[in-house]
C-alpha cells in the first residue's frame, strides 16, 4: 500500500510540474531572448527544454527500472 501511495504522489507531482507553462530560461538566457525578439525567444526556450528532456528521460528510465527491480516484478 505504501508503494502505491508513493507512486500516486510522484504521478501527481509530475503532472503538476508539467501543467505549468514551461519557462526554462536562466537570467542570462532571458536577457538574450529579450534582445532577440519574440519569435527567436520562443525557439530559444524550446531548445532549452529539448536539451533538458534527455537527462530527465534517462533519470526517469533508471528510476523506473530501479523501482521495478525493488518490487520484485522484473
Amino acid at each position: 500500500m505504501k508503494n502505491k501511495r508513493f507512486f500516486w504522489f510522484l504521478l501527481v507531482c509530475a503532472l503538476t510540474v508539467v501543467s505549468f507553462a514551461a519557462s526554462a530560461q536562466c537570467s542570462i538566457c532571458t536577457r538574450t531572448a529579450q534582445q532577440l525578439g519574440d519569435k527567436p525567444a520562443q525557439h530559444l526556450n524550446a531548445g532549452i527544454l529539448y536539451l533538458a528532456a534527455t537527462p530527465l528521460a534517462i533519470a526517469g528510465i533508471l528510476g523506473y527500472r530501479w523501482w521495478k527491480r525493488n518490487n520484485g516484478e522484473a
